[in-house]
């Protein structure tokens, strides 16, 4: 693939994984109140799901998928109550010093399945690679080195960016020290949590 398409293709996936969707929300939220610990998994679960509608744009298989339509709507609403259990969880934790919080209540392969079902039902995924893909790079011509290469952009990108809100988040984090600040925190991350549920459940 030449590497004008390919930095034409970097830059347009770019744009659209930095907006903040559901999947951002989810993980900041999480940071804010549990720490960075578990987020690598959730990335790797946003990747795996990333490659997934990837795959099934530049392999023509989205006229399969839309016959297991179905599947993926299950899927979606999987990955919303996940978030609303979380939501509920963090909405009734206990204000804790950041020191003594339980970082990790939640074991790698849960989070890894819990990005990978909320990047699958994300909107936004499915609309860029179903729809915005092909406008972008020409699926009818994509080599094996060509697919091999886009996957890996998106690979970098997607876990680049939700590396960085995860630092970010981290970063302000360490502000809220004080027991009534983590209070606000937890329950500002179950609403975001929620409002991140409810934006893929209605889509």
């Amino acid at each position: 693939m030449d590497l004008a398409s390919l930095l034409l293709f970097a830059a347009a996936y770019l744009a659209v994984v930095a907006l903040p969707g559901p999947g951002v929300t989810a993980l900041v939220a999480r940071v804010l109140s549990r720490g960075t610990r578990g987020a690598p998994a959730f990335i790797a679960g946003f990747v795996a799901a990333a490659l997934v509608w990837f795959t099934v744009a530049a392999t023509g298989l989205a006229a399969i998928v839309s016959t297991f339509a179905g599947l993926f709507v299950v899927i979606r609403y999987a990955g919303a109550a996940y978030l609303l259990f979380l939501a509920w969880k963090f909405w009734t934790s206990a204000a804790k010093p950041i020191g003594t919080v339980d970082v990790s209540p939640d074991g790698a392969g849960r989070l890894f399945m819990a990005g990978l079902a909320i990047n699958l039902g994300n909107p936004k995924a499915v609309l860029f690679f179903l729809a915005l893909l092909p406008s972008v790079v020409s699926l009818e011509t994509l080599t094996l080195a060509g697919f091999t290469e886009l996957a890996g952009v998106i690979a970098v990108i997607v876990a680049g960016v939700m590396t960085a809100y995860t630092l970010a988040a981290a970063r302000a984090r360490r502000v809220f020290t004080s027991p009534h600040a983590i209070r606000i925190v937890n329950r500002g991350s179950g609403v975001a949590m929620a409002g991140a549920a409810a934006a893929i459940a209605t889509r």
